[in-house]
């Protein structure tokens, strides 16, 4: 493989990776996002009727959730065993996650609300690994990339990218790969 040169060559042949892969991960990251919001809507829709007294909040339900499924399924096109379920539920708890984290550091408990950040990003990871078949659900490992040029790619955006402060005790093991994966191959801000 030639050496790349240029900071425009590095940009193009990461363009061009991503028009190799089939998810988009900028876009399918804002997308996640997006999901985990229609999911929070059904919830509040639900509570709000049960404690309003009016159906109107259920009757709403039904268009939320048809948009949901419609733009998991842009993420998720493909799926065996109840992995659709496992990732709804993982973009659940993220977003229920990050939002206990910040009513924590309203309440200036910072140490609670990072702990809770950093949980919220596990299992964000954790339905990145799943729906990228980066986990082998049978056992629960993971699996290694075998294509050296994504290798030598990935290498590369390790070396060019800037060093972001990391905990003291570095987590090592499955999770650990993945977030240091979602870091590197998820960045809303590269277009």
């Amino acid at each position: 493989m030639k050496k790349i040169e240029s900071v425009k060559e590095f940009v193009e042949k990461i363009d061009s990776s991503k028009k190799v892969n089939p998810k988009d991960l900028s876009s399918d990251q804002d997308l996640t996002i997006a999901i985990m919001n229609l999911i929070s809507i059904e919830e509040h829709l639900v509570f709000s009727g049960a404690k309003t007294g009016k159906t109107s909040f259920y009757d709403l339900i039904q268009n939320i959730r048809e948009m949901r499924k419609e733009l998991m399924q842009k993420v998720i096109p493909a799926y065996e065993g109840e992995v659709w379920c496992i990732s709804k539920h993982l973009l659940a708890s993220s977003m229920r996650l990050m939002e206990v984290g910040t009513k924590q550091q309203s309440l200036n408990h910072p140490k609670e609300a990072y702990k809770l950040f950093d949980q919220a990003y596990e299992l964000y990871c954790l339905f990145w690994g799943l729906n990228m078949n980066m986990l082998n659900v049978d056992d629960v490992k993971w699996l290694e990339d075998k294509t050296e040029d994504i290798k030598k790619l990935s290498k590369k955006i390790e070396e060019s990218a800037e060093v972001v402060a990391q905990p003291q005790e570095e987590k090592t093991g499955t999770l650990a790969k993945m977030k240091a994966f979602v870091r590197k191959a998820v960045d809303c801000c590269i277009e």
